[in-house]
């Protein structure tokens, strides 16, 4: 059964602005809690989006100060800890599949079979698709950041579970698919990428289950979306600034959001 979302925007707002926009929305979920949800909307015509490989882990604000950014969004999961154990992969990697123009980076790869089913997001010349990895070239020649699960496909919420993230909760602290948490998301309707970071974690902020996060993204128009790296990880930088607020457990605020792998630059074309 699909969640109930009682307070998307009105039709217009901020979905056919012909520029870029950002919005605060509050929804009203179906048991009665509720949670903040921060939206920013790029036109596809004007707006040239890259994948980027932070040095080692960055917060993304300081990330984006130090480099004029204005306009990103976290990315793809990374290895959070070893434990210093020897032959294991490095504390910071990213996980999952990661491709910077048509050049494969250092990356651990999904537990198979995983790996081949995970959504994708691929930039080729300017072109942006959001799917599962196995609709995309064996070596794709632009930008490909693999995190999941796909939310939305054809405009209809997808189910979570075909990408194994229950089966695969070994490599992550938990399942990432379970419960009520910070989250965040890229989407795309044809004609804007949407990028959305709710809120959590806090008394009033129950954070968004990855079904309500799936009806939230189709709520607001996008044709195809997939869910990111979440929970102290989530952030979303607009004019340069930290639009959200990343808490690390329940209000335990993380001071300029938890350093991360990747991310997504927002610029003007």
């Amino acid at each position: 059964m699909r969640p109930v979302l009682s307070a998307f925007p009105p039709v217009g707002s901020p979905s056919r602005s012909p520029s870029r926009s950002l919005e605060h929305l509050r929804l009203s979920l179906a048991d009665g809690a509720a949670t903040t949800v921060h939206v920013a909307s790029y036109p596809l015509a004007t707006t040239a989006l890259r994948v980027h490989r932070l040095p080692a882990l960055a917060r993304l604000e300081a990330w984006c100060a130090e480099r004029a950014v204005a306009d990103a969004l976290v990315g793809g999961f990374y290895v959070r800890s070893t434990g210093g154990s020897p032959g294991l992969p490095l504390t910071g990697s990213p996980l999952g599949e990661l491709w910077l123009d048509g050049e494969v980076q250092p990356f651990v790869p999904f537990t198979p079979p995983w790996g081949g089913r995970r959504a994708c997001v691929s930039v080729i010349a300017g072109e942006v698709r959001i799917a599962r990895r196995e609709e995309f070239p064996d070596s794709p020649a632009g930008d490909l950041l693999q995190a999941g699960p796909l939310l939305v496909r054809d405009g209809r919420p997808e189910s979570p579970h075909e990408e194994g993230f229950a089966a695969g909760a070994d490599q992550f602290d938990s399942d990432i698919t379970a419960g009520r948490h910070p989250r965040a998301a890229l989407g795309c309707d044809g004609e804007r990428l949407i990028a959305i970071a709710c809120e959590g974690r806090a008394d009033d902020e129950a954070g968004l289950t990855i079904d309500e996060l799936a009806a939230t993204m189709a709520g607001l128009g996008a044709r195809e979306a997939l869910n990111l790296d979440g929970g102290g990880s989530t952030s979303l930088i607009y004019d340069g600034r930290l639009r959200n607020t990343p808490r690390e457990a329940h209000d335990v605020t993380v001071a300029g959001g938890r350093a991360i792998a990747t991310a997504f630059v927002f610029s003007s074309r």
